[in-house]
């Protein structure tokens, strides 16, 4: 998921703007980081990241062995600290912010491909939607593809501030996205840290597919709704658990 909305925003700066020297600049909490890292490498771009202080050593690990430069964040201050922070650097002419929060290329990856392949796969049998909301580009996407086709779309945000559920934002307290757009949604559904991780841990358990915390919450909220609900819910899994092992979470 986060690959395919870092190829298009990529894209789409090659498409507008002459990257020769520039380094492409973007603030993380980590999961689309890395894949921009990973677009970055293949496609001859220098990246660089500001992310918070506080994201797993394995996600930061992995965008360095891609080649991206990190710049780390006031922890306490989550993604918007580091949002603060490109905005910041993004005055140098040396960098193209790409800007994940506001670029309509992030919701137009999903739009285009991530909606379209779910009504395929599904063989237009799915009635609900499930993802978690961090920069919203997928729901924005995904919505856009399925709600016409009378796919209820529930967007999954943790229920507290201070959370732990690593990617996804509390909209209320946090600098909202540029993108998000809250009537593209049929549902706003709250998950607690607790729920997402003791669901990540079921998964991995009794499952055999390894997701980290985010994972857990969209499918702890698509489980609620398959509750409530007879059809086809489908949870999308936006990382893995291998990017987690140092945390708390699988101690």
């Amino acid at each position: 998921m986060k690959d395919r909305a870092a190829l298009w925003m990529v894209i789409d700066a090659e498409d507008r703007l002459d990257l020769a020297g520039k380094t492409l600049l973007d603030a993380t909490s980590g999961n689309t980081g890395v894949a921009l890292a990973l677009v970055g490498a293949v496609r001859g771009h220098p990246v660089e990241l500001c992310m918070p202080d506080k994201i797993s050593v394995e996600r930061r690990r992995i965008a360095a062995a891609f080649g991206a430069r990190i710049t780390l964040t006031d922890p306490l201050a989550g993604s918007d600290g580091a949002i603060l922070a490109a905005r910041e650097k993004a005055g140098d002419a040396a960098y193209v912010y790409l800007d994940q929060y506001s670029n309509p290329a992030n919701p137009l990856a999903h739009a285009l491909t991530t909606g379209p392949e779910l009504w395929e796969q599904t063989g237009g049998r799915i009635t609900h939607l499930v993802a978690g909301v961090g920069t919203s580009g997928t729901v924005v996407g995904v919505s856009r593809a399925l709600r016409p086709r009378g796919v209820r779309i529930i967007a999954a945000q943790p229920d507290d501030a201070l959370h732990g559920i690593e990617g996804w934002k509390h909209m209320a307290t946090a600098i909202r996205p540029a993108i998000w757009d809250e009537s593209l949604a049929d549902e706003h559904r709250a998950v607690s840290t607790d729920d997402a991780m003791a669901m990540a841990r079921r998964l991995a358990r009794e499952e055999g597919i390894f997701s980290g915390p985010s994972g857990g919450g969209a499918l702890s909220a698509a489980v609620a709704v398959a509750r409530e609900h007879q059809g086809v819910v489908v949870a999308l899994l936006a990382d893995g658990g291998e990017r987690y092992l140092a945390t708390p979470m699988w101690e």
